[in-house]
């Protein structure tokens, strides 16, 4: 309830495994999807992220609008961010030349300020309170850019710094690790380490969606984005539809 007395229900789910599989699934139809209009489809980055930009911005209008919590909108809305996050910073890194080192500073600056801002404004970036109109908008800002800084260092992991993407899947996947055994080890902040996980399955994603649709030269499967989009938008509803999803707890 906030200071009118007006009552907000959190629309955002609870954390649990599942949500952390679909998160990584979404953040990897993020990538295949986004590569299928601005390569596949020969839009390029710019008219790309024009497109899933649009529908970011009418995802979260919805989620705010809505009344209580939809799994399908919600995860609707992350695939949008997502999306718009792969072509978004394709855009930024390869035709403006900024290149990922670039990006990935510049996107990682406007993730901590989106933080920061967010907590100077409400007290907490806790997903426990999210549960109003603005604290709904700070979340889904900061996860479009945390999408974004994803992609870009997902590249700069796989192409710059020469690992590949099985050696980059590999090192996010091992940063995640240590993540989930600080959880369980350590009394670091859960806030910190529930954001300090969700950054690092977005650079996961982008090097496991780069693997299955780059050319085999490039050290790819050159699998069919198309196909592995719709496979993977395929677990997404199934996970959905077999899984049932909770409001996360509120804490005001």
């Amino acid at each position: 309830m906030d200071a009118e007395g007006i009552e907000y229900l959190s629309k955002v789910p609870a954390v649990t495994l599942i949500f952390w599989a679909m998160k990584i699934f979404a953040t990897t139809l993020g990538e295949t999807g986004g590569d299928s209009v601005s390569m596949s489809m020969n839009l390029g980055y710019l008219a790309g992220t024009g497109i899933f930009a649009v529908f970011f911005i009418i995802a979260v209008i919805l989620q705010i609008s809505a009344k209580r919590f939809s799994p399908f909108l919600y995860w609707a809305t992350i695939i949008a961010t997502t999306t718009v996050g792969t072509t978004l910073a394709d855009y930024a890194d390869r035709s403006l030349g900024i290149g990922y080192i670039g990006g990935t500073l510049i996107l990682f600056t406007a993730l901590m300020g989106s933080l920061y801002i967010w907590y100077r404004a409400l007290g907490s970036v806790s997903i426990d309170t999210v549960s109003s109109p603005k604290a709904e908008m700070f979340y889904w800002i900061t996860i479009m850019f945390s999408q974004t800084l994803g992609t870009a260092l997902g590249d700069w992991t796989a192409d710059t710094a020469g690992l590949g993407y099985t050696g980059g899947a590999v090192v996010f996947s091992a940063l995640l690790a240590l993540v989930v055994l600080a959880y369980f080890l350590t009394r670091i902040s859960r806030t910190i380490l529930f954001w300090a996980a969700f950054i690092l399955t977005r650079p996961l994603g982008a090097v496991i969606g780069d693997f299955l649709d780059k050319p085999v030269n490039a050290g790819g499967l050159a699998l069919s984005r198309y196909l592995a989009s719709i496979v993977l938008f395929v677990f997404i509803l199934a996970c959905i539809l077999v899984f049932p999803q909770r409001a996360a707890r509120q804490n005001h």
